[in-house]
């Protein structure tokens, strides 16, 4: 059986995301087992200039529709009772809006029961705490039950509202994403908080805004 040489070169196709004339790069690899008989080897990395979509289709922006300073375009949406809510209901006190994956997922359920543990804050600070999620009416009551969350969550089947205001789907846009607005009593954005991951930071962040207030 033929030796292996003792300075091989592995050589790998990459796709250059600029037509240019082939060249080769090469790499040190080093195993870290000191049998090994790639030892020394060295990988040769092509760059072919390989047919691919410009690197602008690679770049993904976190954008929001609402800014900060701004009037959010209203809405109407069912509770989960199945009576109709407006935005304009809230005119006059701060509101909480937080937008939410869906019902009865773990970091859902975590945020919605961080909301009822302090709710009396919210309370105290004159604020009302709307939940919105794509979840029908009948899925938000049995929710709200269940954990017995004291605030109002609104059916936004469809997800039409979380669109026109904005709300960003999370990292890899498998799901959509969470983040909560806090309005002041004139019905203007004063806060965007955007958390996937730590939903309870959803908290303390409005809470910390709403006693600025």
């Amino acid at each position: 059986m033929a030796s292996l040489p003792t300075n091989p070169v592995a050589h790998f196709v990459v796709p250059s995301l600029t037509p240019k004339t082939p060249s080769s790069i090469k790499l040190p690899f080093l195993s870290k087992s000191s049998n090994s008989q790639f030892l020394g080897a060295q990988i040769c990395v092509r760059i072919s200039p390989t047919s691919v979509p410009s690197s602008s289709s690679f770049k993904f922006a976190i954008s929001s529709k609402v800014n900060k300073g701004q009037a959010p375009p209203a809405f109407t949406l069912k509770d989960q009772d199945g009576r109709n809510v407006s935005l304009s209901k809230f005119k006059g006190k701060p509101v909480v809006v937080y937008f939410y994956p869906a019902d009865e997922t773990p970091g859902c359920t975590k945020q919605a029961c961080a909301f009822r543990d302090s709710y009396e804050k919210f309370k105290k600070a004159g604020a009302a705490v709307v939940g919105i999620s794509g979840d029908d009416s009948s899925s938000h009551k049995a929710f709200a039950k269940k954990y017995r969350l004291p605030f109002t969550l609104l059916s936004d089947e469809g997800n039409k509202v979380r669109k026109e205001w904005g709300v960003p789907a999370d990292l890899f846009g498998t799901l959509p994403g969470r983040q909560t607005y806090v309005l002041d009593k004139n019905g203007i954005v004063q806060l965007i908080y955007n958390n996937q991951f730590q939903p309870e930071k959803h908290i303390d962040e409005t809470l910390k805004l709403l006693q600025s207030l």
